[in-house]
């Protein structure tokens, strides 16, 4: 008799540790619990630790509420500007709902991504290439709006969408490169340009000192003279100022100061250029005897009028 009830208590005592072990569910603390009874969602979410159930009448479905970080499948589509790219990104989301999670929508991951595939072809189709290259800011908040809309309604939060990266045609990245080439170039002539025209201004307003001041032109002279000797592997040619020759040949030829006038009076009147003989010591030329006339000898006398023998 005490043995039976020995063996029953056993056995009692058995069936309640597998019926606790079976009753008992642990919550973690990223999770919350949805209890469905018979297929009704039954009370609130159970929280994070220990819960009980009614085993075979109760199943507990737990939900993780941690960010999920899920990547975008690279789509191909045509831009606003007729360009053909391939663009892929990265979604950021999470559970704040566990019950709408799983009755409203089946899978919510399987939604979200493609959602987020369907916006992403979406917002290649209404942007221009520039847009996707230089403003992703706003693209990605449009992308998030359009995810995030059918999201809530799942018990989803859409935290942030990121484009990563835009792939483009090879014909396209040649093309952008002569054009930031082209870019490059012109900004590199207008700045050259701009020192060429601020050099001219310094070194009109350095000549006009020059000009005031001729010894400053001597003393820059000089020190270009300097610099360039200062290599030591050239061989270097000195120019002579053209006023150092003026001087050289002044002081070695002098002339008298009344040699310039008697040049520019030219011959007396009444006489005429008697050649090189005359211009040199004033004497006239021997009278030539013609053919056919008498040779006149003009004397000189008191007056100026020549006398026939």
């Amino acid at each position: 008799m005490v043995a039976d009830l020995l063996v029953a208590v056993a056995a009692a005592g058995s069936a309640g540790v597998v019926y606790l072990a079976a009753a008992v569910r642990v919550v973690k603390q990223y999770e919350r619990g949805v209890l469905f009874r018979l297929g009704r969602v039954s009370g609130d979410v159970r929280t994070p630790g220990l819960n009980l159930i009614i085993p075979f009448v109760d199943r507990l479905q737990k939900v993780n509420l941690q960010i999920v970080t899920m990547p975008v499948p690279a789509q191909e589509g045509i831009t606003r500007d007729n360009v053909t790219v391939r663009v892929d990104a990265v979604v950021y989301f999470r559970v704040v709902d566990a019950a709408s999670a799983l009755v409203k929508v089946e899978d919510y991951k399987f939604a979200v991504s493609q959602m987020a595939q369907t916006s992403l072809r979406s917002i290649i189709g209404k942007s221009d290439l520039d847009d996707l290259l230089s403003d992703r800011e706003k693209l990605n908040q449009g992308l998030e709006l359009m995810i995030d809309s059918p999201a809530v309604g799942w018990g989803i939060q859409v935290d942030r969408v990121e484009i990563k990266d835009v792939s483009l045609p090879d014909t396209m990245k040649r093309s952008m490169a002569r054009q930031a080439e082209a870019d490059r170039e012109r900004r590199a002539r207008i700045i050259n340009a701009d020192a060429e025209l601020q050099a001219s201004k310094k070194l009109a307003e350095a000549a006009q000192q020059m000009a005031e001041t001729p010894t400053a032109l001597q003393l820059r002279l000089l020190q270009t003279v300097m610099a360039v000797a200062a290599e030591k592997n050239s061989t270097l040619v000195l120019p002579i100022p053209v006023e150092l020759l003026h001087f050289l040949e002044r002081g070695g030829r002098p002339s008298p100061p009344d040699q310039g006038q008697d040049r520019d009076r030219g011959p007396a009147p009444g006489h005429t250029d008697g050649g090189p003989e005359q211009r040199t010591n004033g004497t006239p030329p021997l009278p030539v005897t013609g053919t056919g006339g008498t040779p006149q000898v003009p004397a000189t006398g008191t007056d100026s009028t020549p006398r026939v023998p």
